[in-house]
């Protein structure tokens, strides 16, 4: 299939690899921008994953706390030099993490940190889900998977949609700033902590708070 420029350039941003490839890749991919990673990446094409194995470890603990410290937020970003952990653009970043991290309150960094029984527990809830909404049984595999996808997406901070840019994944910003900084970058860990956390009290949408902060 043809694709756009446009398209092209958005792949090229994130990865890092050269313009042929990229448009290759959307082809062989239907123009799918997320599946086009992966195949530059599995191609070893992709500037991010050819980086991915080098150490990592300066960088910064960036700190956040929300307006009226309500939330507060350490998380611990590396990147291969001193040099890069000083930059804005850097600094930057890990600012953006550390807002997420307020705002959409992860548990995890990435999914190989979740534990195989939750995983399990949480495919058989939602397996009796499935069949006490009278689906099909044929169907309901399928259909666990796709909402253990979503369990990922909503606990998992690499799976998050990007509060500044739902278009992208947090994955997707990590690459993209690999590519352009040069260095292999990575969120190592975090600690949220959110004032009354597991008291009974109202429910707060605090991404629009943070976005709301994001915004002055």
């Amino acid at each position: 299939m043809a694709v756009d420029a446009k398209s092209v350039k958005e792949l090229r941003e994130r990865t890092g690899a050269g313009m042929l490839d990229c448009k290759k890749a959307l082809e062989e991919a239907g123009g799918d921008l997320n599946k086009a990673v992966e195949i530059l990446r599995e191609k070893g094409l992709s500037a991010a994953a050819n980086k991915a194995g080098r150490a990592a470890t300066e960088g910064v603990v960036e700190s956040y706390i929300h307006a009226g410290g309500r939330i507060g937020v350490l998380v611990e970003i590396n990147c291969e030099t001193d040099f890069v952990g000083k930059t804005d653009q850097f600094k930057e970043f890990a600012r953006d993490i550390a807002m997420q991290i307020a705002a959409a309150a992860p548990r995890f960094v990435r999914r190989e940190e979740v534990p195989a029984d939750e995983i399990e527990k949480e495919k058989e809830i939602l397996r009796a889900q499935a069949l006490n909404e009278g689906k099909p049984e044929k169907i309901v595999d399928k259909m666990v998977e796709g909402r253990i996808n979503k369990y990922y997406e909503e606990h998992v901070l690499l799976e998050q949609a990007f509060i500044k840019d739902p278009d992208k994944t947090i994955s997707n910003l990590l690459n993209e700033k690999i590519s352009t900084i040069g260095e292999n970058i990575s969120i190592r860990r975090f600690v949220r902590y959110e004032l009354g956390e597991g008291l009974e009290k109202k429910v707060d949408n605090f991404v629009e708070e943070v976005m709301a902060q994001v915004k002055q």
